[in-house]
């Protein structure tokens, strides 16, 4: 067995990019996770009936880092593939976010881009200063467009009402006055041609590095086992680090109810439909629209938020980042660990952000 300088908490994007620069450097690493794969919660998988799908929900890549995207760059070939959403209203379902199509649609109107624009800046509501989701909203598209598709997802999705969250919660879903119906608009949107697996193992595939599935980081402690590191990246939630000697910090949940449909060819017009006034789920994703996949049958994947269960959002409100800020001050005087990641530093990250934050973690640890 080769001699081990570091030990990585987390097979993740975060623990697999730190790992993977630290090994090309020449560092001999131990990377675990506790559960049976690596990848994290990008982890795909071919179900029961032979198609690809991502059992912790669907995760669609996408970036304007040149240097997070040529990274990855080296362990996958890419599909392109712009990620499609429309929100069901009162039956129907429009295009979101919301566009001009969305309002000519709604409203039975015949708006030009102009005349789109002017829409919204006639029924906005104008909040100074802009403190939370709703003020956001409110300031964006006014009161009947919030309450149609954004009032109750929140609600679901996070638990609280949009006035109980920070801003940069609705600050991520732009409005538009022209008929771009894409999800996001990074100059890169791809999808691993093979899929996030199997990027993740080409990731891990170095002499340096040694992979063990299936071990948590508490019960290793308790043993003992992770002495004789010269460092240790955590990628998990901070404050079980600390034991919660602060209090637990608050994340939000999902329950992931996937469905096979045989000989349906395709469930719905784009990857993901949005529920936000009914069900008790808050979208559908279909995941042959993300893979390209081809297969004679479909399989979907509803989202049902909630409070318990395995941490997937940090809940971006001032109380919990003023806890968070405690566990961090405790984590700088860590010299031996270094915490990187969506759960080990309380951020809301995208996945190409996780990489950057990652990247920088392990050039830190070089240097």
């Amino acid at each position: 067995m080769l001699p081990r300088e570091t030990l990585i908490i987390g097979a993740g994007f975060a623990g697999s990019v730190v790992a993977r620069e630290l090994a090309d450097a020449g560092r001999k690493v131990l990377v675990i996770d506790r559960r049976p794969h690596i990848g994290g919660n990008a982890h795909d998988e071919i179900d029961a009936r032979g198609v690809l799908i991502h059992p912790y929900g669907p995760h669609i890549f996408h970036t304007n880092s040149q240097r997070v995207f040529h990274w990855l760059s080296r362990f996958t070939a890419w599909r392109p593939y712009e990620h499609r959403v429309r929100s069901v209203v009162g039956g129907v379902a429009y295009p979101f976010p919301i566009n001009r199509t969305t309002l000519n649609m709604l409203y039975g109107l015949q708006l030009d881009e102009a005349g789109a624009a002017a829409f919204f800046e006639r029924v906005r509501e104008i909040r100074d200063p802009v403190r939370s989701s709703e003020d956001v909203v409110l300031s964006s598209v006014g009161r009947d467009l919030y309450e149609k598709f954004f009032l109750h997802y929140t609600r679901k999705q996070w638990g609280l009402d949009p006035a109980e969250l920070k801003a940069g919660v609705a600050a991520r879903i732009p409005v538009r006055s022209n008929d771009d119906d894409r999800y996001f608009t990074d100059t890169w949107q791809v999808m691993p041609r093979e899929g996030f697996a199997a990027m993740f193992a080409n990731v891990l595939d170095h002499p340096n590095i040694q992979v063990e599935l299936g071990v948590d980081f508490l019960d290793m402690r308790r043993r003992g086992a992770d002495r004789g590191f010269a460092h240790t990246v955590f990628t998990g939630p901070i404050d079980a680090w600390f034991g919660h000697c602060h209090g637990r910090l608050p994340y939000r949940s999902l329950r992931f109810e996937h469905q096979h449909l045989p000989d349906v060819a395709r469930f719905q017009e784009t990857g993901t439909w949005n529920y936000p006034n009914d069900h008790a789920f808050t979208r559908i994703t279909e995941f042959k629209h993300l893979t390209g996949q081809q297969h004679t049958g479909t399989s979907i994947v509803r989202e049902y938020p909630q409070a318990e269960g395995d941490p997937y959002y940090p809940i971006p409100r001032a109380d919990n980042e003023a806890l968070y800020r405690r566990y961090q001050e405790m984590a700088e005087r860590e010299t031996a660990v270094t915490f990187v990641g969506r759960l080990a530093q309380y951020r809301y990250y995208n996945m190409d952000q996780v990489v950057g934050a990652a990247l920088a973690a392990a050039s830190h640890l070089l240097r």
